[in-house]
């Protein structure tokens, strides 16, 4: 039928219309068309570039909410967007405000068009964490009001890191995260963890100026 040759784009458009909804509060806080942040990051160290295009990095200890659904949830990512949003916006003890950081990470399944916040699937588990700013402790961050919303302290680590530009699709990510643990068997760095992807950047930011990470926790070979 005549009409039915555009309804792939016309489902595509909707989705990122859908995804622009889902996240405008928190991109229009810290991020823009042009690419430019001011949310802050957790600090690292670059500590080696072992091979072209990668980079390992040491970060110190951080404290971050995290979220974890049912892997085979409708939507998980959007659930889980909206519970830690809502957390830092004041759904917390004392309805303080927290301030957002980048990145934001997913591992697995379901990639979302995020900024700074880390999504994940372990364990059968969806994962997705904000990172809290770099002045809050376990002992000090605010309790969360909904108990899906869990406070997690990550030891320091050292992170392989890949960057990259443009759009992206789940299948791409998945392939630069196989083409990343593939570079470090030349290098004296091994995965110690699942990769994971990293977005700093709202869909509508233009795509050469976009910031996108893949990345892997990694120890040096024994």
């Amino acid at each position: 039928m005549p009409w039915s040759e555009p309804r792939p784009l016309t489902l595509r458009i909707g989705k990122m219309l859908k995804i622009f909804a889902l996240f405008a509060p928190l991109f229009l806080a810290g991020c823009t068309v042009f690419g430019v942040r001011t949310v802050a990051e957790p600090p690292f160290t670059v500590v080696e570039r072992p091979v072209d295009g990668v980079e390992v990095r040491r970060y110190a200890p951080r404290v971050a909410a995290e979220v974890r659904l049912a892997a085979g949830e409708s939507r998980p990512d959007g659930q889980a967007f909206r519970l830690l949003f809502d957390y830092i916006s004041g759904a917390n003890a004392g309805e303080r405000e927290i301030a957002m950081t980048a990145p934001v990470e997913q591992t697995g399944t379901e990639i979302a068009m995020t900024a700074p916040v880390e999504m994940g699937q372990r364990d059968d588990a969806f994962r997705m964490r904000f990172f809290l700013p770099e002045e809050f402790t376990l002992a000090t961050a605010p309790e969360p009001d909904d108990s899906r919303v869990v406070l997690v302290e990550l030891e320091a680590e050292h992170v392989a890191v890949s960057t990259f530009t443009g759009w992206w699709t789940q299948a791409s990510v998945a392939r630069r995260q196989a083409a990343l643990v593939d570079r470090l068997d030349a290098t004296s760095w091994q995965p110690s963890g699942p990769p994971t992807a990293w977005f700093y950047d709202p869909p509508w930011t233009l795509p050469f100026l976009r910031r996108n990470e893949v990345a892997v926790p990694v120890e040096r070979r024994g």
